[in-house]
């Protein structure tokens, strides 16, 4: 079992102390759009985004706690202020702590594959779970996500194009093994080392839908 890794960074925060939900704009002093990464890592592909992106503001949430330390180090090292780090399950901080509407982008790279068939269900995307995001997302607001195990890839892929409201930004290609422009993480890079490939997709959420 893992020992507890306390956090004492300006850029991390407990889910419990926030109100429900929060006033984000309060939270980073601005009224700049919000995304958020879900499954942050390390941090090497949050902070390669944010410093790209100073008039975002970003969440970064994760459920472990080693993840969330090294992801504000980073971030603290770097100076970086329009990011704020949360360890907290997904699904449950989306539903108490975003308000419906309010996301420009969210991000989802290398998420746990759960790779045994009989694992599968607990994949965290599925159709089920993007059609749940949407209703958080504003119109035009971006969708990410990113794995290097291939059936999860060609999965989603598939999947996606059943959702009404969401258009392909890559046009015919349901998916694609190279995305100029988007940085890639500690992960992705490792798993491509090993002569994987990294299968990305990336959707906008239509206008006026």
């Amino acid at each position: 079992m893992q020992s507890f890794i306390h956090i004492e960074s300006p850029n991390y925060l407990k889910p419990e102390e926030l109100p429900n939900p929060p006033n984000w704009s309060s939270v980073f002093g601005n009224e700049q759009p919000v995304a958020l990464e879900i499954g942050c890592g390390v941090g090497d592909f949050m902070l390669k985004t944010a410093i790209d992106s100073p008039e975002t503001n970003f969440i970064a949430i994760d459920f472990y706690n080693k993840g969330c330390y090294k992801t504000c180090r980073r971030l603290d090292r770097h100076g970086v202020t329009n990011v704020r780090v949360l360890r907290d399950e997904a699904k449950m901080f989306i539903t108490e702590r975003i308000p419906k509407g309010s996301l420009c982008a969210v991000y989802i790279n290398c998420p746990d594959p759960w790779p045994k068939k009989r694992h599968r269900k607990r994949r965290l995307v599925n159709k089920q779970f993007v059609e749940f995001l949407m209703e958080y997302m504003v119109p035009g607001a971006d969708f990410y996500f990113a794995t290097d195990f291939d059936d999860y890839g060609e999965d989603v892929a598939a999947m996606l194009p059943q959702i009404a409201g969401l258009e392909n930004m890559f046009g015919e290609d349901l998916y694609r093994h190279e995305f100029p422009g988007y940085h890639l993480s500690k992960y992705m890079r490792k798993f491509m080392a090993e002569g994987k490939r990294i299968y990305f997709v990336h959707y906008k959420v239509k206008q006026g839908e």
